[in-house]
Parts: C-alpha cells; structure tokens; sequence
C-alpha cells in the first residue's frame, strides 16, 4: 500500500490503553483546539445518530473549538453528506467536511492531472461529484453498474487509453465488467494511477449489522493488477495535511476521534495527533485490549457523549 505523504513514527505503543476519566477529558477540552471525527461509528450509525452526539458537539462549539467530519466513505460528496447531516438534525457546514471522495479528487489536482486524461471510477456518485467540481474528466462509477461481460470465444474489452487514472470507491454495484475494465486500464495504459479512497475492511450500511467494506473492492483490482494502491482516505496523511493548512492549526492542537484502530486512530497517531477511540462503531473494548493489538489510542470511551461529563466554561 502506498499511503501519501506518510508521516510519524508508527502507531505501535506498549502502554495500555486507558479508559478516559473525568480528568483526562478535562486535560483534552484544555489542549485541544479543534476535533477531527470520523463519522460512522462515531456520529451516527447506518441512519441513526448516536445518542448524545448533537449536545456534545453543541458543548465543544459552545467552547470555542474547531469541529471537522472525516469519512471513508466515499458514496457521496460533501455536499451529500452535509445533506445527511442536516437530515439527521446535525448543525454541521460543508466546509467542515472532509469525506475520501473529496479526498480523490483533491489528491489529483494537487498532483497537476493531466487536462486531457481521465479517470476510470469504481465507486458512486460521490467521487464523481467531486471529480466535477475539480474540472477533473471521468467515465465509469453508476454508468457501468449494469454492463455484463459475456465470455464468448474471441470475446475482447477494449478499454480508453486516455485513462490515466483509476480511482476505487465503495461500490455497491461493483461487478466484473468494471473490475476488468480498471485491471485493463491498470496494467495497459502507461503511467496510470491505481487510487483507494479507504481500505475500510467494513462499514455501516446500516445500523443493523456490519457490510462488507471498500477493502474488498480494491482488493480485487490489487489480485488482478499486482499493483499497490495509493491511498487517499485515512489513515493516509494527504487528508490531515490539508485539514491542519486550511485552519492554520498545529498537529499538537488537534484530537482524532474515532472508532476504528487501523484507520482513525492510526491516522491520529501517524500524524501526531491526540487520539480518543469510542466504542459506539466497529472496535469493542476486549479487541482494544487484546495481547494481539499495538495501535493504542490515548483515552478510549463508551460514546462521544461521555465527554458531556465535563463541563467548562465558554473558551476554557
């Protein structure tokens, strides 16, 4: 895997995770000026918010302190999502917003895309909305969801030769027309990009239960190409650089909030950030404390809402 930008000195610790105490949160409201978090798991879970998300993140701007919405999931665009986050009854702005998709799309302008290329999307109409709003050209995503390919003899796919790039978002209709046409473009086309938003191995279709995630879709166009993906979604560095730019804020002033040890908390810890893991999503506290585990959080608690516990004055 290459990750972009990758920075720190790995996320493995030897102490043992802590469950946060009162003082422990009182010491992260102190230090911290804004929070990073991720979305699923943490904020909501499937279409259902967490209970005591809305009066803590009222609490923390109350305090004066920066919020910002991270996800892997690359389905929709920050404007999608801003729509969830309203939907949901979540005062939240676009701007505060950072989802993978985005994430592809500036990874490639950064980079100077070619104005003459394209790209190839496995994913949704996220990464394509966001490909739009960069003057980035793209084929494939939903367009392709329902081409087959008929294994006949002498049967042929041709594929775009100006696709310099092939991005892999979660796709809930991934099949294996498109999985041909990204191996095609991947191997053939010279110089093209292999791009992963996330790695995600599952995720939060719904509150039900969890599904399989983006892991899986660019696991098959790494079998088929025996190429690494460059990762743009955490726990890669491309996000957090550009967060700690735009709000002109210090890694030492930022605290990672997350559910997951592999993405949310590896991307805090690789990025010098303080780091608090919640057991609400995808991690439970007996995986947090097994033997087998090294990526260690700061603080760990049940839910975000248990930092409504602390209660401090307006800019404390």
């Amino acid at each position: 895997m290459a990750v972009v930008a990758a920075a720190g000195n790995g996320a493995a610790t030897s102490s043992k995770p802590q469950r946060a105490t009162v003082q422990d949160k009182k010491a992260i409201l102190d230090k911290v000026d804004c929070f990073i978090f991720d979305c699923d798991g943490v904020i909501w879970r499937g279409d259902s918010v967490i209970d005591g998300v809305p009066e803590t993140l009222d609490m923390l701007r109350a305090m004066g302190k920066q919020l910002v919405f991270v996800t892997n999931n690359s389905t929709k665009s920050r404007a999608g999502y801003l729509k969830k986050f309203t939907d949901l009854g979540l005062n939240v702005k676009s701007e505060e917003i950072y989802s993978s998709s985005y994430a592809a799309a500036a990874y490639l302008e950064a980079i100077e895309f070619p104005q003459d290329k394209k790209v190839y999307v496995v994913g949704e109409v996220g990464i394509q909305e966001e490909l739009d709003l960069k003057g980035i050209a793209h084929i494939g995503g939903p367009a392709d969801a329902d081409k087959k390919v008929e294994l006949k003899p002498g049967m042929l796919l041709e594929q775009d030769p100006d696709v310099a790039a092939v991005v892999v978002g979660f796709d809930r209709n991934i099949n294996y027309y498109k999985i041909q046409y990204a191996t095609l473009c991947i191997r053939e086309n010279p110089g093209c990009m292999f791009i992963a938003t996330n790695l995600d191995a599952v995720t939060h279709l719904t509150d039900a239960q969890e599904w399989a995630g983006n892991g899986s879709m660019v696991g098959a166009i790494r079998g088929s190409t025996k190429r690494e993906p460059t990762v743009v979604g955490k726990p890669a560095e491309f996000m957090l650089e550009n967060i700690a730019t735009k709000f002109g804020l210090r890694r030492d002033q930022i605290c990672m909030c997350g559910d997951r040890l592999d993405t949310d908390v590896l991307f805090g810890k690789n990025g010098g950030l303080t780091t608090m893991l919640v057991l609400s999503g995808v991690t439970t506290e007996e995986q947090l404390l097994s033997p087998d585990n090294s990526i260690h959080p700061d603080v760990y608690m049940d839910s975000l809402a248990a930092m409504l516990e602390v209660k401090l004055p307006v800019n404390a």
